[in-house]
């Protein structure tokens, strides 16, 4: 996309043409006031299992950073002053301390099985959709998008940074320079989390530096790989304040899959109160199914390669992994909107929530009663056998499929992948009021 050179701080009346990237003073837990690093990490607040993960996060040290992402109390509005009381006290307590001076942050990831990632944390400008800057590729849940914002005036926080993608390539060469050459320094801080990556962060604060990066991305789009609820969160609270304020930024980071190709993995579906015996029976004359007794990986396996033909699913609950695949075409040509394109019609979650939720299961897909989302595969089905629901396991969609559709501006139902690695929770935090 050539945009132009605009920079961010330019006024409200410039007009904007690319990504504007603003360096902040990042908020970082003091390592000498707390355990360790990686105790007081967190994965996204989306992510964490409820309620076994966000206990094991809680213990792990009494200032893990979910003790602001996902306060606990007995109202929404109790738990959000309560995360705001807490954030105040460990700022006052030099817990968290400010950063000296503005900077972007270089963030790397890296695990023991040769997967990198390395990418740069700021606040962006938050753009309208009609400007076609960011790409939402996923349709994201009222509640929760109010959920967010409420904790978010009540900190005055951007707590964690969302995960945006763009495709760098000949004008993005200062920027994917700049980001091997700070990850050669030593760094702010490395810690090593218990899913075995490594974490470490630089701060850059040199302002040529700075403005290289700010002209590259400036002629950049950049499609939301993990945090559409948190955009739709900063949409919602910039429009709530007049600019120029620090709402009209938030915090995100951006990774160049050019460079580093993010994995794409998928979301699974716990149906709360629906038995796999109920679900199968209302599949019946709808869907080919058959039973699998095999493992789990076994089980995934059979799923992808069911998937390669058409639409495919993997329920469990019951103690066995049932394959559902071969849609009647007829109950598709009923039930799925006719309206967009062949690739969006065809997806496993089109199907799963134009077709299988409403119509066969008559599940409330907005209903946080009915159904959850869960990232972690075996976890899905762990809670479906304990709960005497449904697990649906979902095969993940390819990277350039949900970008082809983000930039014909069609968005995908709600939830439908997960990219990753995502960035973890507590290594920098950007206050308003800095």
């Amino acid at each position: 996309m050539d945009a132009g050179t605009h920079t961010a701080g330019h006024s409200e009346t410039t007009a904007h043409q690319g990504l504007e990237l603003t360096p902040f003073r990042g908020l970082r837990y003091d390592p000498d006031r707390v355990g360790s690093l990686a105790a007081v990490t967190s994965p996204p607040y989306d992510v964490v299992v409820r309620p076994d993960g966000l206990h094991q996060l809680e213990s792990a040290d009494p200032h893990n950073i979910v003790r602001l992402i996902l306060p606990q109390a007995a109202t929404p509005a109790a738990r959000n002053e309560q995360a705001a009381r807490t954030l105040r006290r460990w700022r006052a307590e030099g817990i968290l301390t400010s950063d000296p001076e503005p900077g972007l942050y270089v963030y790397e990831q890296r695990d023991g099985a040769g997967l990198l990632q390395r990418g740069i944390i700021g606040a962006l400008r938050v753009s309208d959709p009609a400007e076609k800057l960011v790409l939402p590729h996923e349709d994201v849940m009222p509640h929760v998008v109010a959920d967010r914002a409420a904790l978010m005036r009540a900190t005055s926080a951007n707590l964690e940074p969302l995960l945006l993608t763009y495709r760098g390539d000949t004008t993005t060469t200062a920027t994917a320079a700049l980001v091997e050459r700070t990850a050669g320094r030593p760094p702010l801080l490395s810690t090593t989390t218990d899913d075995g990556f490594c974490h470490r962060l630089w701060a850059v604060t040199d302002p040529g530096d700075i403005a290289r990066v700010q002209t590259d991305l400036a002629r950049q789009q950049a499609l939301i790989a993990d945090g559409h609820h948190r955009w739709a969160t900063y949409r919602r609270l910039r429009a709530e304040h007049p600019s120029p304020t620090p709402w009209d930024h938030g915090l995100v980071l951006l990774v160049d899959t050019a460079r580093y190709p993010l994995r794409v993995r998928a979301i699974h579906r716990l149906l709360h109160g629906l038995p796999v015996t109920d679900a199968l029976t209302a599949l019946e004359g709808h869907f080919r199914v058959r039973r699998l007794a095999v493992p789990l990986t076994e089980a995934l396996t059979a799923l992808a390669e069911a998937a390669r033909t058409g639409n495919a699913f993997l329920l469990a609950g019951d103690g066995a992994f049932h394959l559902v695949d071969r849609p009647d075409p007829a109950l598709l040509a009923r039930t799925v909107p006719a309206d967009r394109p062949e690739a969006w019609r065809t997806l496993d979650a089109t199907v799963l929530h134009a077709t299988l939720l409403p119509h066969v299961w008559h599940v409330p897909e907005d209903s946080p009663a009915h159904i959850a989302y869960i990232h972690d595969t075996a976890a899905t089905v762990a809670k479906a056998e304990r709960d005497g629901g449904t697990a649906v396991l979902m095969h993940p969609v390819r990277e350039d499929v949900v970008r082809d559709l983000a930039r014909q501006g069609v968005t995908m139902p709600r939830k439908s992948t997960s990219f990753g690695p995502k960035p973890a929770s507590g290594l920098v935090l950007r206050a308003l009021d800095l």
